[in-house]
């Protein structure tokens, strides 16, 4: 006689959880359930071909030629580099001369394996922040395991030594500022009643060297409801400090003020993004914003006098007005100048406003037009900025490329370029749009062997969240798991990302969240349709918020897919709120406190949509225990539920890694091989291993 299956949690019981001890992350009977669920995971795919292709793809990760990023302090470009050798990495520098070499010469300020051994600590790099000016004192980052709750320390380059009795703050989730040498501007939710209900800072606070960072002055602090308060250093106005109260995830409020706490208020919309330098202020708002006679549309671009605003005039010069299939991406002050990143029908455009009564405006000239770009300024303090600009630019079969270029409109000079990671022989990039449930076209890339046989093996990937763009970067760890053995692979772009500005991310937000699930499942169904492939050969792939889509692909289209590979996800939307991070992303999902908000989300609750005796394509469930973003339960419950319904979902969990595949590259690559190990033998493509 069989046992009855337990369903629960349900719709109808959304809070009778049986499972709720596997949110205990350290507990002795969660851990042991999690030791027996990744042998069972290993037993089953970890065997001689998983084993070559993880050492493949460290290769891939370790290579010597890979882009070292950069970033100028003073005289010094920085760059934090893991390879074999170094696998948690080191903290080094050179110039920008040596850079230019093949062989750059390299001034190692702190070996992190080193230190970690001498420690006993599993200690993973967090970045820096320098002392501006001098750049001879820094704050380092440090976490243990790689969650976002980092120690700071202060370290001294001259020494290559952490500082006596130097500033140190314990670990919480932290950041700080320098105001002076013996000075720092801090944010921590360290210490009692000091953390928001999202476990950020909820207060500022002035720490002097040689004090009782628990003891600081509170200078400025925001509501426990809110996402959390943050503090920096105004430089280009002598004692000037910014405190912003970020109220959820899109509304900030922002003042400004001194050693003595907050002052004046930046009068503009809490939804509205803005930067402002040597007296000249940018803002887009993200809803229609009406000031005066005019009504600007979300996603403008506006300019205007920052000292004539404060004041209180109102008279914005329009920059850049948004279209249909023309988004503004970002933007950034550098020497003087305002730098706007757009995506035109999806290929990349940069332009360069320099501020007076005319504003006048040019594009940034010699960069390809076409491709993935990303833009950024090579100085991290802007007040120490010349003008200098990094560019990089890539593909799908296209490895990335470092350029140089500036804001004086000079002609780009290419740095360096990575070597490819896969033999892209016969690969061709394509675009193509699916249909979606409510007519809208949504884009996807697909790269792969030219022609539609109906049986390709396809990798399909997406986000559509937070309006953060799914681009089509270059292949390398899929190049070298997917394509060059003659897969193929698809990038949605589906609503909830901000591939086409606020209309795509609003679309596909809070109950919206749906349509950018049947957006992702449109796209599987248009590969079909186009002869590509069949839904049995069809392997899905999402991390994080990515991660709710694919636990939504098992719940509401599991017929439309050969295999799901979940990894650190979200899934519990019943309980998604009270864990770690979570109330800070009720401004995307919605508040499942609020009766009219369950209403919507519980359908996009795959946790609690699941049910016995249904159809589920194979599933691989992957957290790591050290991510303290998203809660490792979401993923360890779901697994349970399903196993207990009587599916054979597995389950995967590294001890350390954070909110990512592993804390360095051996552990990125065994994640990421076990996945498509998983992903390749559930669709046929190759034979399960015996036994």
């Amino acid at each position: 006689m069989t046992s009855p299956v337990d369903p629960r949690p349900t719709l109808a019981a959304p809070d009778d959880d049986p499972w709720l001890w596997l949110e205990d992350v350290e507990g002795e009977r969660a851990l042991a359930w999690v030791d027996a669920q990744n042998a069972a995971t290993l037993a089953r795919l970890a065997d001689g071909r998983f084993e070559a292709e993880r050492e493949a793809v460290r290769r891939v990760l370790d290579r010597p030629d890979k882009l070292p990023f950069v970033t100028r302090r003073g005289e010094w470009l920085y760059n934090f580099w893991q390879d074999a050798a170094h696998p948690r990495g080191l903290w080094r520098r050179t110039t920008l001369g040596s850079y230019r070499e093949a062989e750059p010469s390299w001034d190692v300020l702190l070996d992190l394996d080193a230190l970690a051994r001498e420690e006993g600590e599993d200690w993973v790099w967090g970045g820096a922040s320098t002392l501006p000016g001098s750049h001879d004192l820094a704050l380092l980052r440090l976490s243990r395991g790689g969650g976002d709750a980092v120690v700071l320390r202060e370290f001294s380059l001259a020494d290559r030594r952490f500082v006596e009795g130097g500033f140190m703050l314990p670990e919480a989730k932290s950041s700080a500022d320098w105001i002076d040498r013996d000075t720092l501007l801090v944010s921590s939710a360290l210490g009692e009643g000091m953390a928001t209900r999202s476990g950020y800072a909820r207060t500022v606070r002035l720490w002097p060297r040689g004090t009782d960072p628990l003891a600081a002055q509170v200078l400025f602090e925001c509501d426990a409801g809110h996402m959390g308060a943050w503090g920096g250093v105004d430089r280009e106005v002598p004692g000037r400090l910014v405190f912003i109260d970020q109220i959820g995830f899109y509304d900030t409020t922002v003042h400004l003020g001194d050693r003595s706490g907050a002052r004046t208020a930046i009068d503009l919309p809490a939804d509205a993004d803005f930067r402002w330098q040597r007296g000249w202020l940018a803002v887009r708002p993200r809803s229609a914003w009406t000031v005066g006679d005019a009504t600007h549309a979300p996603d403008t671009l506006l300019g205007i006098g920052m000292n004539a605003f404060m004041a209180g005039a109102r008279d914005f010069r329009v920059l850049f007005t948004p279209g249909e299939q023309r988004a503004l991406q970002g933007f950034f002050w550098c020497d003087g100048r305002l730098v706007a990143s757009v995506l035109d029908e999806l290929r990349p455009v940069f332009t360069v406003f320099t501020p007076d009564e005319e504003w006048r405006s040019a594009a940034l000239p010699g960069l390809p037009e076409a491709g993935v770009a990303h833009l950024w300024p090579l100085d991290s303090e802007a007040e120490e900025s010349d003008g200098s600009l990094l560019a990089q630019f890539e593909d799908p079969v296209t490895p990335p490329s470092l350029l140089l270029t500036d804001t004086a409109l000079s002609a780009p000079q290419l740095l360096r370029r990575a070597s490819a990671t896969y033999d892209a022989t016969g690969c061709v990039v394509t675009r193509h749009e699916a249909v979606s449930v409510d007519g809208e076209r949504i884009p996807y890339v697909q790269t792969g062997p030219a022609g539609e046989t109906g049986e390709a093996p396809v990798h399909l990937s997406g986000y559509g969240g937070f309006r953060i763009s799914r681009l089509p970067n270059y292949q390398g760890m899929q190049g070298k798991l997917w394509l060059e053995r003659g897969g193929t692979t698809v990038v949605a772009n589906i609503r909830g990302g901000g591939e086409f500005g606020t209309r795509w991310h609003e679309a596909g937000r809070r109950k919206g969240k749906r349509l950018s699930h049947d957006d992702f499942a449109a796209v599987a169904a248009d590969l079909v349709r186009r002869g590509v492939t069949q839904p049995g050969r069809l392997a899905a792939e999402g991390g994080s918020n990515g991660g709710l889509l694919i636990a939504n692909m098992l719940t509401r289209y599991p017929e439309r897919f050969g295999a799901l590979f979940c990894t650190i996800p979200l899934i519990d939307m019943r309980r998604y709120s009270k864990l770690l991070a979570g109330a800070s992303w009720i401004a995307e999902y919605g508040d499942p406190d609020k009766p009219e908000d369950w209403e919507f989300l519980q359908h996009m609750s795959a946790y609690h949509v699941a049910e016995p005796g249904l159809r589920y394509p194979p599933i691989l469930l992957a957290t790591t225990r050290r991510d303290d973003r998203v809660h490792p339960g979401h993923a360890r419950k779901m697994a349970a539920k399903l196993q207990a319904m009587g599916y054979p979902a597995l389950f995967h969990e590294p001890a350390a890694g954070g909110h990512g595949y592993g804390k360095d590259n051996a552990e990125v690559a065994g994640f990421a091989a076990l996945g498509a190990a998983f992903l390749r033998r559930a669709i046929g493509w190759e034979a399960d291993q015996p036994g």
